[in-house]
C-alpha cells in the first residue's frame, strides 16, 4: 500500500507540466508547438526568455523536491528513490498531456539534491561544465545523468546500491528521451547555446 502510495502520488505530482503551464498563463500557447517542442525548462527558456526559462527549472526542480519528501515521509530513504523514478516519469510522460512531457532534467535535479547533495552538486557543475565547452545543453544535460550513479558508485554514499540502481535507471530513462538530440549532435544539427546551428 505505502508502494502504491508513493508511485500514485509522485507520478501525478510529475504529470504537472510546469512548462506548459507557463507556456500558456503568460503566452496563452502550448509551448510543445515551439522551438523543440519538448516541454522543459530550456525550450521555454528558447521561446520565452531567460527569466521563463528558470522559473521552468525552479518549478520542476522543486517538484522533484517534493515527491522524494512525499516517498519520505511514507516509507523512508527508498521511498524517496522509488519516488524519485515516478516523478521523473510523470514529467516525461504526463497523463494530462497526452503522454507528451519534458525530458526530466529539473526534475532529476531536485530529487538528487535531497537524495544525496553532494553528488548533486558534483554531477551538476561537470554537466554545466560539459556544455559550456561543447556549446550543446543537451550534452551537458547526458553528462549529467551519467556522472551520477557514476560519482555514487566511486564514493559509495549511504545506501549506495539502491541510490546507483535508482539513478543508473533515470539516466537510461533521460538518455532514451534525449535520444533525437544525440542524433543531431551525431549529424552536427543540434542547436548550440544561443540558439545557432552547428554548420
Amino acid at each position: 500500500m505505502e508502494i502504491f502510495k508513493i508511485i500514485t502520488l509522485s507520478y501525478l505530482l510529475g504529470c504537472f507540466s510546469t512548462a506548459y503551464l507557463i507556456g500558456k498563463i503568460f503566452k496563452n500557447i502550448d509551448i510543445r508547438g515551439y522551438g523543440s517542442g519538448n516541454a522543459g525548462a530550456t525550450n521555454v527558456m528558447r521561446v520565452l526568455g531567460k527569466k521563463m526559462g528558470v522559473l521552468t527549472f525552479l518549478l520542476d526542480f522543486v517538484k522533484g523536491i517534493i515527491a522524494v519528501l512525499i516517498g519520505i515521509k511514507i516509507s523512508g530513504y527508498n521511498g524517496g528513490l522509488l519516488a524519485a523514478i515516478f516523478v521523473v516519469l510523470g514529467h516525461d510522460y504526463p497523463v494530462f498531456l497526452r503522454f507528451k512531457g519534458g525530458k526530466g532534467i529539473s526534475t532529476t535535479i531536485g530529487t538528487v539534491a535531497l537524495l544525496n547533495f553532494p553528488i548533486a552538486l558534483t554531477s551538476v557543475i561537470i554537466g554545466i561544465l560539459t556544455a559550456l565547452i561543447s556549446k550543446y545543453v543537451s550534452l551537458g544535460s547526458i553528462i549529467f545523468l551519467i556522472m551520477v550513479p557514476i560519482i555514487s558508485l566511486i564514493f559509495s554514499p549511504t545506501n549506495s546500491n539502491n541510490f546507483i540502481i535508482t539513478y543508473s535507471i533515470l539516466a537510461i530513462i533521460g538518455i532514451y528521451r534525449h535520444k533525437e538530440n544525440i542524433k543531431k549532435i551525431l549529424n552536427k544539427t543540434e542547436n548550440r547555446m544561443g540558439g545557432v546551428k552547428n554548420e
